[in-house]
């Protein structure tokens, strides 16, 4: 079967209903360069047809940063690097809500609150992070997000009650290349977090990072890990090599590449969002539209963690160019 034939048979078996078997799934990483934007419109079609038109936006706070105990190659706040990164405590309750206000008047839908370090058992923050959280509740209509680290179960009762309505917490890669991304927790520990949050009923978005030297099979492994536990949302990060990080000189990854992925993770996940999230700007220059027209219904908008982005308002006018709408607040 030649290439063509095969994105389409397999883009109607989708919209027809079905899934993609892994086999299925890793065949359509080997077609031909000249065939991805065949791929891509077909995984525009079953976005549309299962997430509809609309996007949703969300905006991070780097809420404490740096000096994390955890060795991520990738990582610009973890101590293991000798990276020039802004290095400070939780900030106070007053500056958490004045920028969940500012991502409000930005547009967003949600916003997420992060803090650096492994998760929070025995972190003495914890109840200061969830009184923030509270009371971004009552001053905005934004959905609330986090992301701090690995929970156990009292902690997810605690942010459950605050009003955490999705939590953040990504796998990174796939387990079969984690251990060559990370060494000082495990691959275990992360899809414990995301058990616990789902089993209290509470949205996870879960994602990774590709660019990291993985293979193709590893990053369709990881798909399909996102695909069993039922994850809600998919942040997919491109690398964005930072000095003084173990993969500093990483080599990028082909922009047709990147948006290849994106479309096959929309195939596999066709119900899910498959968000934009770090490194789109760096990596796909002026070729950042054409994420939305590669199965994309997600993105972060404004700037990340460390890195900055194109800004809010750019972001958004690719949204509404596109003809895609923007979920919003009651």
């Amino acid at each position: 079967m030649n290439n063509y034939d095969l994105i389409f048979s397999l883009g109607k078996k989708i919209l027809e209903g079905s899934q993609l078997t892994f086999d299925e799934a890793l065949s359509l990483t080997t077609i031909e360069e000249s065939d991805i934007p065949i791929l891509l419109g077909v995984a525009n079609k079953i976005r549309e047809k299962f997430t509809g038109s609309y996007v949703d936006t969300c905006q991070i706070l780097n809420a404490r940063s740096g000096n994390c105990t955890e060795d991520c190659k990738f990582c610009a706040q973890s101590a293991h690097h000798d990276v020039e990164v802004d290095v400070y405590p939780l900030m106070n309750e007053n500056a958490i809500v004045q920028a969940a206000q500012r991502a409000e008047a930005d547009s967003a839908y949600r916003f997420c609150v992060i803090t650096s370090g492994c998760g929070m058992e025995g972190d003495r923050d914890f109840e200061k992070i969830t009184a923030a959280i509270e009371k971004i509740g009552q001053e905005t209509t934004l959905e609330r997000c986090c992301s701090l680290g690995t929970l156990q179960e009292q902690h997810v009762a605690a942010l459950k009650k605050a009003g955490i309505t999705r939590y953040h917490h990504n796998l990174e890669t796939s387990e079969s290349h984690f251990g060559e991304i990370c060494t000082t927790h495990t691959y275990k520990e992360r899809i414990d977090t995301i058990k616990r949050v789902k089993a209290a009923d509470i949205e996870v978005c879960s994602g990774g990072i590709i660019g990291m030297g993985e293979t193709w099979r590893q990053r369709i492994e990881l798909a399909f890990t996102l695909k069993e536990l039922d994850v809600d949302s998919v942040p997919i990060n491109v690398l964005n090599p930072i000095k003084g990080t173990a993969l500093e000189n990483q080599e990028k990854l082909n922009p047709m590449e990147i948006l290849q992925t994106f479309a096959i993770f929309r195939m596999i996940l066709p119900t899910k969002i498959i968000r934009y999230a770090g490194g789109r700007e760096h990596n796909l220059g002026e070729l950042v539209p054409l994420g939305f027209l590669s199965g994309v219904n997600g993105m972060l908008i404004g700037h990340y963690l460390t890195t900055q982005g194109r800004g809010a308002s750019k972001d958004l006018q690719t949204v509404t160019d596109l003809g895609l709408k923007l979920l919003k607040n009651a």
